[in-house]
């Protein structure tokens, strides 16, 4: 006998989001202390997971040039990573081993300082930026802080606001305080369908499972190229692929996280430091782990003397210009879309800024600069 649409499992909840990931996770952690009931909808571990192959950095510098609102966001989360961190770990008792010393970005010739030089002062000499401080370094002033860094480093640009901490942590922390908030994570459930429905939402998923919602939020990653335009949305987003190499544990050497060398909680160090327009093909290529590699050994020589022990190929989800996407529908009210690619940075915000909007059902309008309508300026002869 066949089974009919509202014999299957139906679920009603003040807010549907969307996407397990750091983003939607973070979001649905930050309704659930808004008071919201909410559903979690996540595709599963067929998924492409971004969200469990990212590099964990909480970076300030060099955010937000082209986009003068975005360096204030993430300054922002940055300022507010602390107490959030220890807000889940009060919740759930995981420490996500969140650190913030500083971050160095080293540079191997004078063309690259003076090259990292002029982004920097044209980021800060952006109208209306919220400014923070950062320092062009000489060789000197580096090997003070790093003394382990190779005869190629010139200098380096540094930020104290820049920190780092365990992803895979904070990923299992959101979720954890997900189910201790009451929350319903449904792995195994993709979305296929959202429909306006009695004043809220319905989605139907590819098993057939119904569920309803006041409000939707669309935290899918990649998929929410589909899923916005179901809502009068609308996501451009695109997989920019990068590579991660990963050694074997090792004495402590790295106090700072290095833009794209750190050295995790666990010991180990994190390599990765490549960007590839390859669809969603999420191969390891040898030519580009070998690239990433001899940089980081240029600069830190003594990674020569340890052993890889995992490497893998992530995808970041980009939007047209980098930055993210934050949306309510105008067509319908109740529907927001939330995209971006620092899903670790902006884990603060997202939870604690962005969410009791969304449970108060609406955007203000300093959130304008983050919608997609900005792709679709007309040009200006």
């Amino acid at each position: 006998m066949s089974v009919t649409m509202t014999e299957r499992t139906r679920s009603d909840c003040d807010v549907a989001v969307i996407g397990g990931g750091l983003v939607g996770s973070a979001i649905a952690w930050g309704l659930a202390q808004q008071g919201q009931t909410v559903a979690v909808l996540d595709e599963g571990d067929v998924a492409v997971r971004p969200s469990r192959g990212n590099f964990a950095l909480v970076w300030v510098q060099g955010k937000g040039l082209g986009l003068p609102k975005y360096a204030g966001w993430t300054k922002m989360s940055s300022d507010t990573w602390t107490g959030f961190a220890e807000r889940l770990q009060e919740q759930t008792g995981i420490d996500v081993c969140y650190r913030r010393p500083g971050g160095f970005l080293p540079l191997l010739s004078e063309e690259e300082m003076e090259r990292r030089a002029g982004q920097l002062r044209r980021l800060h000499n952006q109208p209306n930026v919220v400014r923070y401080d950062y320092e062009m370094m000489d060789r000197a002033a580096v090997a003070k802080e790093m003394p382990f860094i190779g005869k190629d480093v010139v200098g380096a640009s540094y930020c104290p606001l820049d920190g780092h901490c365990n992803s895979l942590k904070l990923l299992r922390a959101l979720h954890t305080g997900m189910v201790r908030s009451g929350m319903s994570y449904r792995p195994h459930h993709r979305v296929e369908r959202i429909e306006p429905r009695d004043g809220g939402f319905r989605m139907v998923t590819a098993s057939g499972d119904e569920v309803r919602s006041g409000k939707v939020v669309i935290a899918a990653g990649h998929d929410a190229r589909r899923l916005a335009p179901m809502v009068g949305l609308d996501a451009p987003v695109r997989p920019e692929r990068g590579h991660i190499i990963v050694t074997e544990k090792t004495a402590p050497f790295l106090k700072f996280p290095v833009g794209f060398i750190r050295q995790t909680d666990e010991g180990g160090v994190m390599i990765g430091d490549s960007f590839e327009d390859a669809g969603l093909d999420t191969t390891v290529r040898n030519g580009v782990t070998s690239t990433i590699a001899d940089r980081a050994l240029r600069i830190f020589p003594l990674l020569g003397k340890l052993n890889v022990v995992r490497t893998w190929a992530a995808l970041r989800v980009l939007t047209p210009d980098g930055f993210p996407i934050y949306e309510q529908s105008t067509t319908m009210p109740g529907a927001f879309v939330a995209t971006c690619h620092s899903g670790v940075t902006l884990a603060a915000n997202h939870a604690l800024a962005l969410a009791p909007h969304i449970a108060a059902g609406t955007l203000p309008d300093e959130f304008s600069a983050f919608s997609a309508r900005r792709f679709h300026v007309p040009a200006v002869a």
